[in-house]
């Protein structure tokens, strides 16, 4: 109930906006034209569009399109010249019956915007219809006592025309007893009556023959005839007589059939068979009149449907004839009520469908409502739901228009089932419903969004070229081209990393493509920004942050840094021989350039002169001594250390130690057996210079003798610096020639430093005293070396 007295205010507004509407329409004046009926088609009834002020290119644009009640096409609209043509020819007589004047409403629709014209077409009558009696022959039977003057009712002819092409005039054969009279009827129509101009004789004539015409005023006329055969009758003295000459009655549309219209009665004072009444209807055309009259009782009953929306009342004409010939007549007026019988129509002339989402008030579509019942009845409302986001406007003459009252969201709603209903206010209330379904169609507003802000992707160095190493997803919540996103890769922000070298994405889906193997060693991550952009006019675009990590491979090998695995002499550690177990010989030292546990190194002792001497810490590399030395021990060893990285699979290098176990540091360096060729080669050379030198001259022994005191100069001065101390203890401070040996080719020092309050005599380190006569790349190599145990902790 709550509901129903709610929808009330909005009907009756949309009600009252329509009443307003033809109350304007009613003071402005429509385009009116008149052309004859049966025209043919094709016609050109007029240039419409001059006539409206409109610019003949203004009606395509526009769509601009004729509108009829029932959505018939009865004219026709030229949009390339403006010419308004008749479709089919138009007959007054069905389109219009015996109204008068005959004129066709017709609206000229236009969009964009939308826009109303009111159209007028009037048919003018032309004499098509000839005159038809409803009989061919009349009967009539009249006394021979008959008086002259005596005026004898006849049928009328029917004329489908109006005006001066309906019947105007009746005529009747020559004859010497009778004459037709013509007399003009209420509704305008004319009829005939029989007049007796001269007594008749029965025994003279019994019987007479005559032809009635009914001619039209048109041009040329037409006509048309039907045969009166008069009886001639004995002696009747009284003719019937109605109790009424007009009966007025009021029917129902709606009345069943061989329901009572109305009774009618007359009287004659003649006795026997001369005052015996029989009733019929005197026009008798079953064909068009929807009654029928008993002959004895004079009830007027229904024999066919009425309807008011066709013909709203009757002019039913009644003859009471007695036994003798005489008749009466009289007139029944019966007026058609209407009932609420009809629903309402409507008729769509236009739908947008789809209509753009964000657009500002937007007709939708365009119809007319129309009902063919009169009063309340014929007066309509229109409504829609009340949860939609549309608005009914009334214009011109029961026409409405669908427009948005709000912009619509695709997104939210992608289309509406909207149904119009029609209603009348007439008892009971009939209605029309009319279902719709409006689509809205996508506008690109909103740009792709990515399912994350960042991502991290991680790629496995050494990998091939275009591996897969991930995608990236974004979304549209648009559709059709509007959703179709396309990726990209925007410049990176560190103008160094080449990025386009390095990865692709696929514009289509994505896919991230690295480009060439990565080396984590090189590159161990980056970042870059992917756009998004869709399809959309104008595109949108968005973007997210993408960071690659390269994860390590165990790719390479450790490499050995000391001691030196360069191809040269070996480097030789010495170890005295009373050193204790634990002594610290050396210490290999090696790097792995990858990360995490692929760079954990262990150390390893392959392979010894003598196993068991010497013992290897497997997590720092360093050589110590592993019991007391004795003078069985060989002088030489070689030792082989594998450095093995902690990868999958591992990977390792091999790391060759010569140690040289010696009782004293005045023990010469024992060369290695592989040196001895070159030691010998190099004192024979010695022996040579020797002898060269003894042979000099004496200018040369100034030079000698200075070169000595620079010498002797020069060990003062780094042993004032205190480099190297001379503790005291069994083994004293002194100098070990090597000549030919070892790493170097020339003859060089080692001075022996020894760690003061040793009993075991430990190394401290041995530093090279570098002699002026040495060439300079052999100083240069013992000076790094030097600087490379320093920096290990090996002095």
């Amino acid at each position: 109930m709550e509901t129903a007295l709610a929808k009330t205010p909005q009907k009756r507004q949309v009600m009252f906006l329509a009443i307003l509407l033809l109350l304007w329409e009613a003071g402005s004046e429509a385009v009116r034209y008149s052309i004859p009926e049966e025209t043919e088609s094709g016609y050109s009834v007029a240039n419409l569009a001059k006539d409206l002020g409109l610019r003949v290119g203004e009606l395509a644009t526009r769509s601009a399109r004729i509108h009829y009640k029932g959505d018939k096409e009865l004219l026709q609209l030229d949009i390339k010249t403006g010419n308004l043509l008749l479709y089919e020819k138009l007959d007054r007589e069905v389109m219009c019956g015996t109204t008068e004047p005959c004129i066709l409403h017709f609206q000229l629709l236009l969009e964009n915007p939308v826009q109303f014209f009111q159209t007028d077409l009037q048919l003018t009558d032309i004499n098509d219809h000839s005159p038809e009696f409803p009989e061919r022959e009349m009967f009539l039977k009249i006394p021979e006592s008959t008086q002259p003057g005596t005026v004898f009712p006849l049928k009328i002819a029917q004329d489908f025309d109006i005006g001066s092409n309906t019947v105007q005039n009746y005529t009747i054969s020559t004859n010497s007893h009778f004459h037709v009279a013509t007399h003009n009827r209420g509704d305008g129509r004319k009829y005939p009556e029989l007049v007796l101009d001269k007594a008749l004789d029965r025994e003279e004539r019994p019987e007479l023959s005559l032809t009635l015409t009914a001619l039209d005023g048109g041009a040329p006329p037409r006509s048309g005839t039907t045969t009166v055969r008069i009886v001639v009758l004995d002696n009747n003295d009284n003719a019937p007589e109605f109790l009424k000459s007009l009966y007025e009655v009021q029917v129902p549309e709606n009345s069943p059939l061989n329901s009572l219209v109305v009774a009618v009665s007359a009287r004659d004072l003649d006795a026997g068979a001369y005052g015996s009444v029989a009733y019929t209807l005197f026009q008798g055309d079953e064909v068009t009149q929807p009654f029928v009259i008993d002959e004895k009782t004079g009830e007027i009953r229904l024999k066919r449907a009425l309807d008011f929306e066709v013909t709203p009342y009757y002019n039913v004409e009644i003859v009471a004839t007695d036994g003798g010939g005489l008749s009466g007549k009289c007139t029944v007026a019966i007026e058609v009520v209407d009932v609420n019988d009809n629903a309402p129509e409507l008729t769509m002339s236009t739908l947008s469908s789809p209509t753009p989402e964000n657009a500002p008030e937007t007709i939708v579509a365009v119809f007319s409502v129309s009902d063919p019942d009169s009063g309340d009845n014929g007066r309509m409302i229109c409504s829609i739901q009340n949860d939609l986001p549309f608005l009914l406007k009334p214009t011109l003459k029961n026409f409405y228009t669908l427009v948005t009252q709000r912009t619509l969201d695709r997104e939210i709603q992608a289309e509406y089932n909207i149904t119009i209903t029609v209603t009348d206010l007439g008892t009971p209330r009939l209605k029309t419903e009319h279902n719709i379904t409006v689509l809205v169609s996508d506008v690109n507003d909103n740009a792709p969004a990515f399912t994350q802000t960042s991502y991290t992707l991680f790629v496995r160095e050494n990998n091939s070229p275009a591996l897969h190493i991930g995608s990236v997803s974004a979304t549209d919540r648009d559709s059709g081209t509007n959703a179709l996103v396309t990726y990209s890769l925007l410049p990176p922000q560190d103008p160094h990393l080449p990025l386009a070298s390095l990865v692709s994405i696929n514009t289509d889906n994505g896919h991230l493509f690295a480009l060439r193997s990565l080396d984590y060693e090189a590159l161990q991550e980056f970042e870059f920004r992917v756009g998004a952009t869709d399809r959309g006019s104008p595109e949108l675009s968005s973007e997210a942050l993408v960071r690659v990590l390269v994860l390590d491979a165990n790719d390479n090998s450790p490499f050995v840094l000391y001691p030196l695995q360069n191809g040269s002499a070996p480097c030789t550690e010495l170890v005295p021989r009373a050193a204790e177990p634990g002594y610290l010989v050396t210490k290999v030292v090696a790097v792995d350039g990858d990360s995490g546990q692929n760079a954990w190194l262990s150390y390893q002792l392959l392979k010894a002169t003598e196993p068991g001497l010497f013992g290897l810490w497997a997590h720092n590399g360093e050589v110590r001594t592993a019991r007391l030395l004795s003078e069985r021990d060989a002088a030489k060893h070689r030792l082989v250390v594998l450095v093995k990285d902690n990868g999958e699979p591992p990977r390792s290098a091999t790391a060759t130690l010569h140690v040289l176990l010696v009782d004293g540091f005045s023990q010469p360096y024992l060369p290695l057996p592989e040196a001895a060729p070159a030691q010998a080669q190099a004192d024979s050379l010695t022996v040579y210079l020797v002898v060269a030198l003894a042979s000099v001259s004496s200018l040369f022994l100034l030079s000698v003798l200075l070169f000595v005191a620079v010498r002797l100069c020069r060990r003062s001065r780094e042993a004032s610096v205190g480099r190297c101390s001379v503790p005291e203890g069994p083994f004293p401070g002194h100098l070990v020639d090597v000549s030919g040996t070892g790493t170097l080719s020339q003859s060089y020092q080692y001075e022996v430093c020894l760690t003061g309050g040793s009993g075991t005599g430990e190394f401290k380190f041995l530093k090279p005293i570098i002699p002026n006569l040495l060439p300079q790349s052999a100083g240069e190599e013992i000076r790094k070396t030097a600087a490379f145990r320093n920096n290990f902790g090996l002095n």
